[in-house]
């Protein structure tokens, strides 16, 4: 039997919620023990952000009575008490390395995310490690919640797969006072009203494609920079937004494959861009629309045909197509994965088979944190799960940027870094271990926009032939202002806060 503990004092509906998740397929109990409260003024803030913003209940981070203890029966602990009441050789969770939640609250009110750790009591093991994203996160409320997402996600991984270690890794905690309580509340009054004039004076977020034709030796995998040959914009479609370029060479013919996002429908479809060597010749050309949102269009070749895998992640489906003829007609040929929420599935061919790496959402908390992979020996399946998985809960690593890379024997990925707010950089990802019993990668390098590429996001990378493909932000305006120099491309500060 497993066995969740808890303070009493600080018992919410997520624990009760958690405790009946580690009970389906297994005996599982929760047990209440005396121990420490938060601080005064965290509580206060919480009531008081649900209060104002109306936001709408019942919800995991309520607070909720606890029953009578009860003894700890045998079997594995998942120890979330302040005193350690589960004992050596149970698991406890480390926020920056402290055993109390409120290091996760000194964390958020200080503007970052805690490191996330399931340790061993009485030893020095760290058996799983997480990062987790808060990116959709808007409130304190909100933030704590997606951090408890990860929680669980993290405990799970680390019952089912014990026996794992990974290396320390210090990090120092933030107290939880109401001195940093006040500060924040203070900061996000202010921020939420600038938000709030930013989104009704705006069109957000607004994305637009760059591209360039390089050389060997001169993308941005080599250089390991956004330098160079200058970027150029794909042009703005106004009412719509074009991102998540996938350049392709076929037939003597280059096109890249977008996302086309209608601001007025709320919806992505999959568009083509024909494209000489010049530039584009033409403007985005609708391919595949279907009664979900699609975005992310994978392309590859394989067997003389060339497929995509686009995101389906609301229909809780990855779907396989097949060009017939391209880029004018999609077939459906598979569904490789269903009942799923998946971002951004990117292919590749590696040890004489097919691997897909995947940003997957186990129901709750942001979208790009958790890497799932997924292997199979035929592209049309059938696909089976890593037996790590998740293999990665990493808000700065775990999500993909686009097309996996073969380079002097070396395989890379882009991934998307999210630490600081959705799709605000882009790392390159050295894989350096990918087979059926373990998954490892490390991050080499991390691009931002500046100079090189002016604007407030970055997070797809892709190059086909002589064509290289990134995206990023710009500003689309609901009314004409007349502010002289303004340029579209920059993205004001406003649009993101490195906390919610």
């Amino acid at each position: 039997m497993t066995s969740l503990i808890v303070d009493r004092r600080r018992l919410r509906r997520w624990h009760v919620d958690f405790a009946s998740r580690l009970a389906s397929g297994r005996a599982a109990s929760l047990v209440v023990t005396d121990g420490a409260t938060l601080p005064t003024a965290v509580e206060l803030l919480l009531s008081l952000e649900q209060l104002v913003r109306g936001l709408p209940g019942p919800r995991p981070s309520d607070r909720v009575s606890a029953a009578s203890g009860c003894p700890l029966p045998a079997g594995p602990v998942l120890d979330l008490s302040t005193a350690g009441a589960g004992g050596p050789g149970a698991l406890r969770l480390l926020y920056d390395g402290v055993p109390d939640e409120a290091a996760l609250f000194g964390a958020l009110l200080a503007g970052r995310t805690p490191l996330l750790e399931i340790a061993e009591a009485g030893s020095s093991r760290i058996l799983a490690r997480a990062l987790p994203s808060i990116e959709t996160a808007e409130s304190l409320v909100e933030a704590y919640e997606c951090i408890v997402a990860r929680v669980q996600t993290l405990a799970l991984s680390a019952l089912s797969q014990p026996g794992q270690c990974v290396r320390p890794m210090p990090r120092a905690a933030a107290p939880a006072s109401a001195t940093a309580a006040v500060r924040y509340a203070v900061g996000d009054l202010a921020f939420s009203a600038l938000r709030r004039l930013y989104r009704l004076c705006t069109r957000a977020p607004h994305w637009r494609v760059g591209w360039r034709f390089v050389d060997d030796e001169a993308d941005v995998l080599d250089r390991r920079d956004l330098g160079g040959t200058p970027w150029r914009d794909v042009p703005d479609p106004g009412l719509r937004f074009l991102a998540d370029p996938f350049p392709v060479v076929w037939r003597d013919e280059t096109w890249i494959m977008v996302e086309d996002f209608d601001h007025r429908q709320q919806k992505g479809i999959i568009a083509a861009i024909p494209f000489g060597p010049d530039g584009p010749t033409g403007a985005a050309r609708p391919v595949l629309e279907t009664p979900w949102h699609l975005s992310y269009p994978f392309l590859m070749v394989d067997g003389g045909e060339i497929w995509m895998v686009p995101e389906s992640s609301a229909d809780r489906s990855v779907r396989l197509y097949r060009a017939d003829p391209f880029p004018t007609r999609w077939v459906e040929e598979a569904v490789l994965l269903e009942g799923i929420e998946a971002s951004d599935a990117t292919i590749v061919r590696h040890g004489g088979r097919y691997w897909m790496f995947v940003a997957t959402r186990d129901g709750a908390g942001a979208p790009s944190d958790t890497l799932s992979l997924f292997m199979a020996d035929a592209l049309v399946g059938p696909w089976r799960p890593h037996p790590a998985n998740p293999v990665l809960i990493d808000a700065s690593a775990a999500r993909p940027a686009g097309n996996i890379v073969c380079r002097n024997g070396r395989l890379w990925r882009p991934v998307q870094d999210c630490r600081s707010g959705y799709g605000r950089a882009l790392g390159l990802a050295e894989v350096t271990r990918l087979d059926e019993e373990e998954f490892a990668q490390t991050v080499r390098t991390i691009l931002a926009p500046g100079p090189d590429w002016p604007g407030r996001r970055i997070h797809t990378l892709n190059r086909a032939g002589r064509l290289e493909c990134i995206d990023g932000s710009a500003v689309s305006w609901r009314i004409p202002l007349p502010i002289p120099g303004l340029s579209a491309r920059v993205q004001p500060d406003c649009a993101v806060r490195p906390i919610p």
